[in-house]
């Protein structure tokens, strides 16, 4: 029998909490339509090499807290100098301490894309998504049946938003493309053991199809490992806990980008000796 994972739980208190939610869909729609437009958050992502999507994080739930005190305008302006194309805000507040207020601050300290991290289990987590003001949306391959990916997704698009198909092994990355995802996640972290898979990463990545943005998330320390993720063909890195423990996040955000750089100019220098 597969053990139950932290994923599990807080899928089934999502679930729970989407059962109770009452609130009529039509009024949320119109609500949700009448935002004013979402940047770009696919767009934004690996145009210039290896991009960053640096997440707004307090704790963790196999961690505990990160930065509990952290000030997501602050942190947001941070990530911005430090060359982030898109921001990642946890809106989860059981687990993982975020809220939309979070969120609504860190989007309007930048100009950053910025995407909802959050457990997306229903219609009304994606049309709250629009109205706290995200850019895009996460759906977790893991949580949610084909069926549920194509549906969520088909009214998020509807809603201008992009969305990011989080995915951690093969017939997750099948399922995903064959829902049509042309944004996706590959979370290196094992949902088990926490374990981080860097194997994993480099397998999946080489199986992306061209047209589909990739993005590694989870476990990415630092330089070497955004260049690594770069080589094996990832548009992006999704990074949280390395950024936002690291005491000075504009440098650390850089050092993703300037890493890779470097790793790509080594490359070439070598091809043409």
């Amino acid at each position: 029998m597969t053990s139950a994972t932290y994923l599990d739980r807080i899928i089934a208190e999502h679930r729970a909490e989407a059962s109770r939610d009452e609130r009529p869909l039509d009024a949320l729609r119109r609500t949700a339509s009448a935002m004013p437009p979402p940047r770009p958050f696919r767009a934004a992502l690996g145009a210039q090499g290896l991009s960053v999507v640096a997440e707004i994080k307090r704790r963790s739930p196999s961690k505990g807290p990160l930065f509990a005190d952290l000030d997501p305008a602050t942190l947001a302006r941070l990530y911005s100098d430090g060359g982030a194309a898109c921001l990642s805000v946890l809106t989860d507040g059981p687990n993982f301490g975020g809220s939309a207020e979070d969120l609504a601050a860190a989007r309007s300290a930048t100009a950053l894309p910025t995407i909802r991290k959050d457990f997306t289990v229903s219609e009304r987590d994606v049309l709250d998504a629009r109205i706290m003001g995200a850019d895009a949306v996460l759906l977790i391959a893991a949580a949610l049946s084909g069926d549920e990916i194509i549906r969520l997704m088909g009214l998020a698009r509807e809603l201008l938003l992009d969305v990011l198909v989080e995915t951690h092994d093969e017939a997750e990355l099948e399922s995903a493309l064959a829902a049509g995802a042309d944004l996706v996640g590959v979370n290196q972290r094992d949902l088990v053991t926490f374990e981080v898979d860097h194997e994993r990463a480099a397998r999946m990545g080489k199986l992306m199809p061209a047209e589909v943005t990739s993005v590694a998330e989870s476990g990415v320390r630092g330089p070497d490992d955004a260049a690594m993720l770069a080589d094996v063909g990832y548009d992006a890195v999704l990074v949280g806990e390395s950024l936002v423990t690291s005491g000075d996040p504009a440098a650390a955000v850089a050092s993703l980008r300037t890493g890779t750089q470097q790793g790509q100019s080594d490359e070439r220098r070598s091809a043409c000796s």
